[in-house]
């Protein structure tokens, strides 16, 4: 009697950093499909016990070809010449469907950030927030001519969205780490959405707040955990 033939199972790393699966193959293609795997997410594959991009993986790699021939040549009546489905590499567009996707990407700009470019200066008005598609940023604090790293900023991330409601001077500096793309949403661009699309608007503004939220308290996760740690190591000051 035949052995039936064993499911190939995979584990996929998200953009929100939990790790989904096992799933099988229909599963992962269609992923890739739906813009929810891009070419540099992380996949577990089980039966070979190791983790690889999506696009080093040989059953994958024809799709990520045939998906990248058809950007090429499907002429594209939007502002970027991007899928909306790409949009999902962005954490906060996860749950939009493509309806949304599509609309909501005649408002934003593609702009290249070369390794090394000052994206965002500190004290210069805020009139945008970016969505990072591809690369790495850090903001930085420069003090007495010395840099301080803040945070570091990854694809999926976004940064300068209090300038969407307030356009007050920049906090910090943004520099970009690697080679990266953004995605640009202007104040104006963003009034006019409000004024076209206001239904739109409202699961943008509530994806920001929730990763504003989980910002505050991780930072206050580290302010905690850094009076304590001074406080247990100074004699005489109460704990």
């Amino acid at each position: 009697m035949e052995k039936p033939e064993e499911q190939v199972g995979y584990r996929v790393w998200a953009m929100d950093n939990y790790v989904y699966g096992p799933v099988e193959i229909p599963m992962i293609v269609q992923w890739i499909k739906e813009g929810r795997i891009f070419p540099d997410v992380w996949i577990y594959i089980e039966h070979r016990a190791c983790w690889e991009k999506a696009k080093d993986i040989p059953e994958l790699k024809f799709l990520f070809k045939e998906l990248t021939t058809t950007q090429e040549t499907e002429p594209s009546s939007l502002a970027i010449n991007l899928k909306p489905q790409s949009l999902r590499r962005i954490k906060i567009f996860t749950d939009f469907t493509d309806d949304q996707l599509t609309k909501f990407l005649n408002y934003l700009e593609m702009e290249e950030a070369p390794q090394f470019k000052v994206v965002l200066k500190q004290g210069d008005p805020g009139d945008s927030m970016y969505l990072i598609l591809e690369g790495e940023l850090r903001v930085r604090l420069m003090i007495g001519g010395k840099e301080t790293t803040l945070t570091t900023l990854q694809t999926g991330e976004f940064f300068g969205d209090i300038s969407l409601f307030d356009r007050g001077p920049r906090a910090a500096d943004v520099v970009a780490n690697t080679n990266s793309k953004l995605l640009k949403l202007s104040v104006n661009s963003f009034e006019r959405l409000m004024k076209d699309l206001p239904e739109l608007c409202a699961p943008f503004l509530y994806a920001i707040g929730k990763t504003l939220i989980a910002r505050i308290r991780a930072d206050d996760r580290r302010i905690y955990d850094s009076i304590s740690f001074v406080r247990a190591g100074l004699p005489g000051i109460q704990k």
